[in-house]
């Protein structure tokens, strides 16, 4: 009996053995196959990450290109700004032309002078009407010193307040705003 229960004792630890065996292998196949998914979500990840990069660097490139078109469309707006402006000064050139031609040929001062006052008053109509520019001569006004530049003052009697006596040159406002203030000679009320 000693040999039989040998026997299944070795029979057992043949059995024990092959289980041991199997576990292992199912150990390695279940190692396998983790790897196996752990590299194939290894490479799915660096798609995505290949993705968002060319993503990313497309979307660079766009805001790039866009901040140079914004820039040349800023440039030509500020080179052509004024396009308008000088469209609507080329009829008055053209008129200050044939003044100056009229003038060369012909000795008649009055008529030259009616010309030059028509020029005169188109620019300052041209100016006005689509630019918002006026002028603006405060003479006999009270000085007003954020309107009126003060070049010369004299102290007078029969005056009680600061007054313009004579307008060296005209003010001018745009839409309102002064961009050259008139220069004028003020009087002043004496002092005692």
């Amino acid at each position: 009996m000693a040999e039989e229960e040998k026997k299944v004792e070795e029979a057992a630890a043949a059995a024990a053995a092959e289980e041991e065996k199997a576990a292992d292998e199912a150990a390695k196949a279940e190692e396998v196959s983790e790897t196996d998914a752990l590299k194939a979500k290894v490479k799915e990840l660096e798609e995505t990450v290949a993705d968002l990069k060319d993503k990313a660097l497309r979307e660079a490139a766009e805001t790039e290109n866009y901040k140079k078109r914004l820039r040349q469309e800023k440039e030509n707006a500020v080179k052509y700004a004024n396009e308008s402006l000088i469209r609507d000064l080329l009829d008055p050139l053209d008129n200050f032309s044939r003044a100056i031609e009229a003038s060369e040929s012909s000795k008649d001062f009055d008529t030259i002078k009616t010309g030059v006052v028509m020029v005169e008053d188109q620019l300052h109509t041209i100016l006005k009407n689509n630019w918002g520019l006026e002028a603006y001569s405060p003479e006999g006004e009270d000085f007003d010193p954020a309107d009126m530049e003060a070049c010369m003052m004299k102290e007078m009697d029969g005056i009680d307040k600061e007054t313009v006596l004579q307008v060296f040159m005209k003010g001018y406002k745009l839409h309102g705003k002064v961009i050259r203030a008139a220069k004028v000679m003020v009087g002043k009320p004496k002092s005692n």
